[in-house]
């Protein structure tokens, strides 16, 4: 029984990644995410659910379409994997309580932006939508929770604005909304730390990019990727990172 919860957070999260992967292929073109249902996106062939298993279908078949043998992306187990081991580390952080369900759709959304992004350089309004509702439905725990994530979203999507208007377009809409979900989801504290872990981590990028003459100065990075990353490691080590930071003063 022990090892049933965890197992079972693990799958869920498997399962929880391949409809992120849906997601991420069809919301950036405005298309539904029910129907039609899954096919190759080489020959269109629609898939059984022989086909669907996470992971496990992807590296039966080594990566190629059952029907065409078209490659599939390795997107599909990455995301997968990634959104099942979060969902795993959530239940030994905070298991069964509302906590671990704000940290798993906090994860879900916070993936699927960064992919989209990373892709298309959008992230589009029903994904934070989405987020949105979820993250309020899961606020009624306390008046401390109430109140510290309504401030979360507040401040979230209020500094990223301030930094849009001051890099005159810097910032875009989608990640001003994205922030203001993931302050909604973490609290104020927990974001602050995700959104000073994310600058940072989107500089020391870019600062490598133009020394290896990969990017120009003046080019553009997707943000979305530096956020998820700033939520992830906020949301599992955030106490402790917050801890040794006040022990320094």
């Amino acid at each position: 029984m022990e090892l049933f919860i965890p197992l079972f957070a693990f799958l869920a999260g498997l399962c929880a990644g391949s409809f992120l992967n849906v997601c991420i292929c069809r919301l950036p073109e405005g298309g539904s995410i029910a129907y039609p249902p899954s096919n190759c996106p080489s020959c269109g062939s629609r898939l059984r659910a022989v086909d669907l298993i996470p992971v496990l279908s992807y590296l039966f078949l080594q990566g190629r379409c059952r029907y065409c043998g078209g490659k599939i992306s390795a997107q599909y187990p990455i995301v997968e994997l990634t959104i099942g081991i979060l969902f795993l580390l959530t239940y030994l952080k905070h298991g069964l309580t509302l906590a671990s369900l704000r940290a798993a759709v906090l994860f879900t959304l916070v993936t699927a932006a960064a992919v989209i992004d990373w892709r298309y350089r959008i992230i589009p309004d029903r994904l934070n939508l989405a987020g949105f509702v979820l993250g309020a439905v899961l606020l009624f725990e306390s008046r401390e929770v109430l109140t510290a994530n309504a401030i979360g979203f507040l401040a979230g999507g209020g500094l990223l604005y301030l930094v849009a208007l001051v890099s005159r377009g810097g910032m875009g809409g989608g990640d001003i909304k994205l922030a203001a979900v993931m302050g909604l989801l973490l609290g104020w504290k927990y974001l602050l730390l995700a959104l000073f872990l994310a600058f940072a981590a989107g500089a020391l990028v870019g600062i490598l990019l133009v020394l290896l003459k990969i990017k120009r100065m003046k080019e553009g990075l997707p943000f979305g990727p530096y956020l998820a990353l700033g939520s992830v490691v906020a949301a599992l080590a955030g106490d402790r990172l917050l801890y040794w930071y006040l022990q320094l003063f």
